[in-house]
């Protein structure tokens, strides 16, 4: 399978999700590239950001 040259990334500026263009990393030795075919960002994580749904208490 040939790997492509860029992948998709998402980038965060300012606390915003932007899409970007970054080189795909080479893996090497005994490392392996995963292709992803999708990723999510869940309800309670946009709630935080909007300030509607307080942080969970830090475990340690």
């Amino acid at each position: 399978m040939q790997i492509p040259t860029d992948m998709l990334a998402i980038e965060i500026i300012d606390s915003i999700l932007r899409p970007t263009t970054r080189p795909t990393p080479q893996p090497t030795g005994y490392q392996v590239l995963i292709k992803t075919l999708a990723a999510g960002v869940n309800r309670p994580d946009i709630m935080q950001r909007t300030g509607l749904y307080p942080p969970p208490p830090r475990c340690f």
